[in-house]
């Protein structure tokens, strides 16, 4: 975990933003036995990290015994210092609506909550679990989902190549990624296991932004945050473009303009300016007439 957070804060250096958030983990990190100890490590690392940081915790699922303990030490500790709180294996509304119940016990009364869909069931209830106010991400979690089909998806499904072709699993991706989308939340895309080749990496992650509408990715290693980075940042000729256009809408008072003979309005306005945010979030060099629209404090927004 502290090597994690060295290395954002030395990427931010680099990059001039924060360009990936750390998630430090309870649910998996926790030895038996050692959860309020690692709870309180938790909380230590997240109170000691840099302002600008981007640190978020991952929670036990709310089911197990120490769900409460953990959001009421990390949460009512440590909410002003965190961006979301990450609740694991969330089967429907009403597991959200604990998790919410269990950060305003905390006082963290505006901590947002990112939620990770693991089972067929949790997947079929994803547009009710995406419009709940205060989520504001979906993953996916692939191993667990392939898992609970009892070997009826082979273990191939789990890997860089199966996870994107097999019907049961591409399907579940797409339902989240819709979800999403249709309340206005975030869709992170699950891990990819094979964190020595960055060419596969690379382009798994390409898929996920470009093929599945994901616009954030778990990474398990260090060596996958530099190739999932390059995978979904607009390339310099999309900024380019997207910048000229925005500029002349803004000289025009958003009012209709034609560019490179092409007709834009309000509609196409809006995506050429999150093309610019999705820049600005992976550290893209933005012409100096735009950086005046993007340079404002941190703020808690899962976006990246």
């Amino acid at each position: 975990m502290r090597k994690s957070l060295q290395l954002q804060a030395d990427m931010t250096q680099e990059f001039g933003t924060c360009v990936f958030d750390v998630t430090l983990d309870c649910e998996d990190g926790a030895p038996v036995g050692g959860e309020a100890e690692h709870a309180a490590l938790v909380t230590e690392l997240a109170l000691g990290a840099a302002p600008e940081a981007r640190v978020a915790v991952r929670v036990h699922p709310v089911d197990h015994p120490s769900f409460q303990a953990d959001v009421a030490a990390i949460a009512g500790q440590a909410a002003s210092r965190l961006t979301h709180i990450m609740v694991p294996k969330v089967e429907s509304v009403a597991d959200v609506q604990l998790a919410e119940q269990a950060l305003l016990a905390a006082g963290a009364v505006d901590l947002p909550l990112h939620v990770l869909i693991e089972s067929p069931a949790a997947v079929h209830r994803a547009f009710d679990i995406a419009a709940h106010p205060r989520v504001q991400s979906i993953s996916f979690g692939l191993m667990d989902f392939v898992s609970a089909h009892g070997g009826a998806i082979p273990a191939e499904g789990m890997g860089i190549q199966g996870q994107f072709t097999h019907p049961l699993v591409l399907r579940a991706k797409l339902d989240i990624a819709s979800a999403c989308h249709a309340h206005g939340k975030v869709p992170s895309h699950c891990v990819v296991t094979e964190f020595k080749n960055p060419d596969a990496i690379r382009q798994a992650a390409q898929k996920a932004a470009f093929e599945l509408g994901y616009t954030r990715m778990w990474s398990i290693h260090p060596d996958q945050i530099r190739p999932i980075l390059e995978a979904m940042a607009p390339v310099q000729a999309q900024i380019e473009q997207a910048a000229e256009i925005i500029l002349a809408a803004h000289a025009a008072q958003w009012a209709p303009i034609s560019h490179a003979g092409q007709l834009h309005d309000r509609a196409s306005y809006r995506f050429f300016w999150q093309l610019l945010e999705r820049a600005q979030q992976t550290g893209r060099h933005l012409p100096a007439e735009l950086r005046q629209f993007f340079s404002r404090p941190t703020v808690k927004e899962g976006a990246a």
